[in-house]
């Protein structure tokens, strides 16, 4: 270990351009925290809103870019008690991911499964911990109900595919292609809907017997708000997750009054260590089995080298990623070659 690391920042709002490589001093872990080796680190939307400046990290919260990584543990602070050094670990940051070392806090990381590399682990906390959160938490999906998932190939998507399928439920999904809706149904999906040539309102009704999915988890918004609640069953519940299509909509909320509607939304980065801690202790107990066992597992793109991050970016932004989009760390374990298809 060295006294500085290198790191990714963006010194301006833009495009993948502005990402820079720079160094800064390698930090201690505190109460409650670890110091670990990056191997891997996950690229997610909210990084690329970062880099735009429309996400800013949070109070007192590190402007390195990146929220989830793998690697192992180097150093412990005082009253960690459940790793130790050399352990294999994958973590929820709320910034700092994209870097050489990071700080991570105990209660928001969960030990790597052998069935797992550095690279698979490194795309699992970010969209595990939201889709447990906001699909199976807070809109209570269910085995033997429909869940409607919209952006079926993102990181998010092709995550809620696998989990809602290993869990007993049927899945429809949305994408943008006739590819990316085959890419679903190879996932695991019962159907697919293109949404640039059908209405997905009326083919998730037609595919349920006209009752519409017990749960939509939506990340566009805009026009997919009312929608929504058009499409969905009586009794059923939508998590909103973010706004890609727009954060404001003229809705007509009388079907959320006449099918008794729960629609719920949150965001997950500044959320307090103690509401992370209990989303890891569940993902332990119900989801790393499913990882063992080679039930469930992240989906990866593509994998790019630490110093190709613009490019990692640049994937990204043209939204033809089917899965997640992965940096790999200079040591990194079994990760396939610069930008391969994984």
């Amino acid at each position: 270990m060295t006294s500085t690391l290198r790191a990714v920042i963006s010194r301006q709002p833009g495009g993948p351009e502005v990402l820079e490589l720079v160094n800064r001093p390698c930090p201690n872990p505190g109460v409650g925290e670890m110091l670990v080796r990056v191997r891997a680190a996950g690229i997610n939307r909210p990084d690329v809103m970062q880099r735009q400046g429309n996400y800013p990290p949070p109070p007192g919260a590190s402007d390195v870019l990146g929220l989830e990584l793998a690697g192992t543990v180097e150093a412990v602070g005082p009253d960690v008690r459940e790793f130790k050094q050399g352990d294999r670990v994958m973590a929820l940051v709320h910034s700092g991911a994209y870097a050489d070392w990071a700080i991570v806090q105990e209660g928001a990381t969960l030990p790597v499964p052998d069935s797992l590399d550095f690279t698979e682990a490194a795309a699992f906390p970010e969209t595990f911990f939201t889709v447990w959160s906001n699909v199976f938490e807070r809109a209570r999906l269910a085995a033997g109900e429909t869940i409607l998932i919209h952006g079926g190939t993102s990181g998010i998507g092709t995550t809620a595919i696998s989990l809602a399928k290993a869990l007993g439920s049927q899945v429809i999904t949305t994408a943008g292609s006739d590819e990316k809706c085959q890419a679903c149904l190879d996932l695991g999906a019962d159907a697919a809907i293109n949404y640039r040539t059908q209405d997905f309102v009326s083919e998730s009704r037609r595919l349920t017997d006209g009752r519409g999915p017990d749960v939509i988890l939506d990340m566009v918004g805009g026009d997919y708000i009312a929608r929504n609640l058009e499409a969905v069953a009586v009794d059923g519940r939508i998590a909103q997750i973010a706004f890609l299509g727009g954060a404001k909509a003229e809705v007509d909320f009388t079907p959320l009054l006449m099918k008794r509607v729960t629609l719920t939304g949150s965001t997950l980065r500044a959320r307090p260590i103690e509401m992370k801690a209990k989303l890891a202790k569940a993902l332990r107990e119900k989801v790393l089995p499913l990882i063992q066992a080679g039930k469930v597992k992240p989906l990866i793109d593509s994998v790019f080298a630490f110093e190709d991050v613009r490019n990692a970016h640049a994937r990204m932004d043209t939204g033809a990623h089917i899965g997640k989009i992965v940096l790999s760390m200079p040591n990194g374990e079994d990760t396939p070659q610069q930008g391969a298809k994984a």
